[in-house]
């Protein structure tokens, strides 16, 4: 078994490994580490909460050595707020005896700080795509000095929004550069993007691909509804070993409802939420809050599920089910970390079967159904969510047959036909009446004739 000592890592780094409380690296870090160390490009595969920032973290940090000019050496792209500041807290304890400087800059945010620390000097930038780009136009950045360029999470860089940012940026930095690739997936568009990137990389992969971690246990269970999802969360809720819990929403407004209910049922200093439409400050709060305690709820959309890395984390509720499939890996993956246990667990309502299905087919598992326990109550569902899950349905039907119809077109279509029929009965009607009257002003009735017939007499 390797420890860090047996890689060409100097004293400093090897002290704050120490302190951080690791002796043994990861698959990932045990391959990754030496061949970055050596100058190759590298393609890294491997799972969530498996040590891949460390894993290029360390060679860097070594690489660079000591600080050395004002502009940027190494650049971290990265695809979100969440994850940017994550990987510079990694830098601080890693690198906190190298004196390597380094700066923090993401959209969402004012750019005053960041700008600010930039012109300090550093030696490594971690930037989200946009912030980079708009703050590398204002003259702020200067990347010609740029030796490494870091691609953390990249199959969410090569997601559609960030493409156009993306090739801009390797316009920017120098043709004569390391390139590394970081992933846990290994999207078809990742790897086509990968050969124009990458010169000759040595790719590493770790597990088969798109596998959630073997220290994750996951089961699912069937529900009817949103009023039942909430009796089973509060059912698990009150059991003692949900300690430290992330709760994934789809919504930021179902994000905000289900931590509002929560803090009611709970109170405010035992919950916190997390979503799109909070303040940059107050989301890291709200997961310094949940790291270091008393927080033991957070409430959060997919904006978290790259961002936190937080070891003690037992337990993570889908209370909705992902309909982006590589996002089920990522939630899951924010408890088992570091050689320690978790467990997930997905609430599945009739409409999303499907998606479960998808995502059991990504990750190449069956995940295992629990049973309903017992004295949690099932709530009737009402006619709209009803009616919204039948239309959902019909959508995914659809989706894998175009051809097929569903039951809201084959109502559409009936009501169509009656309409038209009800129309010609009713146009009948009155062309019949029409002709009725035309008739009786050409040719006066009987009661006419009569009439006259008796003024005779």
């Amino acid at each position: 078994m390797q420890l860090f000592q047996d890689f060409k890592l100097n004293k400093q780094l090897l002290n704050a490994i120490a302190e951080m409380g690791y002796t043994t690296p990861t698959a990932i870090q045990e391959k990754a580490i030496p061949a970055i160390l050596g100058g190759q490009d590298v393609m890294g595969i491997a799972q969530t909460g498996t040590g891949k920032t460390a894993a290029y973290l360390l060679p860097l940090l070594r690489i660079l050595n000591y600080p050395q000019g004002d502009d940027p050496r190494a650049l971290i792209l990265v695809p979100t707020r969440e994850l940017s500041i994550q990987v510079g807290k990694t830098i601080e304890d890693l690198g906190k005896y190298t004196g390597l400087r380094h700066a923090v800059v993401f959209g969402g945010s004012g750019a005053k700080d960041q700008i600010a620390d930039i012109k300090k000097g550093i030696d490594i930038l971690v930037a989200s795509p946009g912030r980079f780009l708009d703050l590398y136009l204002e003259g702020h950045i200067n990347s010609r000095k740029i030796k490494h360029f870091v691609m953390d999470e990249a199959e969410r860089l090569m997601d559609k929004s960030f493409m156009n940012q993306f090739h801009r940026i390797l316009e920017i930095v120098p043709q004569k550069r390391q390139n590394l690739l970081f992933s846990a997936t290994m999207s078809d568009l990742v790897k086509k993007i990968s050969g124009d990137f990458l010169d000759f990389p040595i790719e590493i992969h770790i597990t088969p691909e798109v596998r959630t971690a073997e220290t994750v246990s996951q089961e699912y269970y069937k529900v009817p509804n949103m009023r039942t999802k909430l009796n089973l969360l509060e059912h698990f809720l009150a059991e003692e070993e949900f300690t430290k819990t992330i709760i994934f929403c789809k919504t930021k407004v179902i994000a905000s409802n289900i931590g509002k209910y929560l803090e009611r049922v709970y109170g405010v200093d035992e919950v916190r939420i997390i979503h799109g439409n909070k303040t940059q400050q107050t989301r890291i709060n709200a997961m310094e809050a949940f790291r270091n305690d008393p927080i033991r709820i957070l409430v959060c959309t997919d904006v978290a599920a790259r961002g936190l890395d937080i070891v003690d984390v037992s337990h993570v509720i889908n209370f909705d089910t992902p309909i982006i499939y590589e996002d089920y890996v990522h939630r899951i993956g924010r408890t088992g970390r570091a050689f320690k246990t978790g467990k997930s667990i997905t609430f599945v309502t009739p409409a999303d079967e499907y998606h479960l299905k998808k995502i059991s087919r990504l990750i190449k598992q069956t995940i295992p159904e629990s049973i309903f326990p017992e004295g949690v109550r099932r709530v009737p569902t009402e006619y709209d969510e009803k009616q919204d899950m039948a239309r959902e349905m019909d959508r995914q039907k659809h989706l894998d047959d175009p051809n097929f119809k569903g039951a809201f077109h084959e109502k559409k279509e009936a009501a169509k036909i009656l309409a038209i029929k009800n129309a010609k009965a009713l146009k009948d009607s009155k062309t019949e009446s029409s002709n009725s009257k035309r008739n009786r002003s050409k040719n006066p009735g009987d009661s006419s004739k009569f009439g006259k017939a008796r003024r005779g007499k």
